[in-house]
């Protein structure tokens, strides 16, 4: 019978615990959130999303290079903003530093990393790698979201995933 009770206990501490965390872990995305919005800057920039992936068999291992140098990575939070916007994300350039900006769509929010320019399609403003798009189109059925709002995130110390 003791065991039980501790056991119950033990289970109540645990349940407990789960809520403060939950909760404090909401109140957290909170701030974040509306530390984002004081940290965008510049106008947004309205367009279509569409997905990329360079991998090509027997294509340079490890995945080919970006405009920042850095690697393409289909499984971390990147984007490739178009070309003629490259100025706009503060010079996306080989050797410099990635930008950061956040994605809204279809009721979603997420930080990415602007690693890699390229001449879009037309309508089109930003290419998501694989994970990103799965964010916003899970099944990737899509293969282009309308009416992503993307805005250019001042600073370079951003932590890229989801928001709120």
């Amino acid at each position: 019978m003791m065991v039980f009770r501790l056991s119950a206990a033990s289970c109540g501490a645990l349940v407990a615990l789960a809520v403060s965390v939950t909760s404090a872990r909401s109140e957290s995305d909170v701030v974040h959130s509306s530390t984002i919005v004081d940290a965008a800057s510049g106008e947004a920039i309205v367009g279509a999303a569409s997905t990329y992936n360079p991998f090509k068999p027997g294509k340079e291992e490890g995945g080919p290079r970006t405009a920042s140098g850095e690697r393409y990575d289909p499984e971390v939070w990147t984007a490739a903003i178009k070309t003629n916007l490259r100025r706009k994300f503060g010079g996306v350039q080989f050797g410099a530093r990635p930008k950061f900006a956040l994605v809204e769509a279809v009721g979603k929010k997420v930080i990415v990393k602007i690693n890699d320019v390229g001449p879009l399609r037309p309508g089109r403003i930003i290419d998501l790698n694989e994970r990103t798009m799965r964010h916003f189109d899970p099944g990737m059925e899509r293969g282009v979201i309308p009416d992503v709002t993307v805005k250019p995130l001042s600073g370079d110390d951003w932590i890229p995933g989801p928001v709120g």
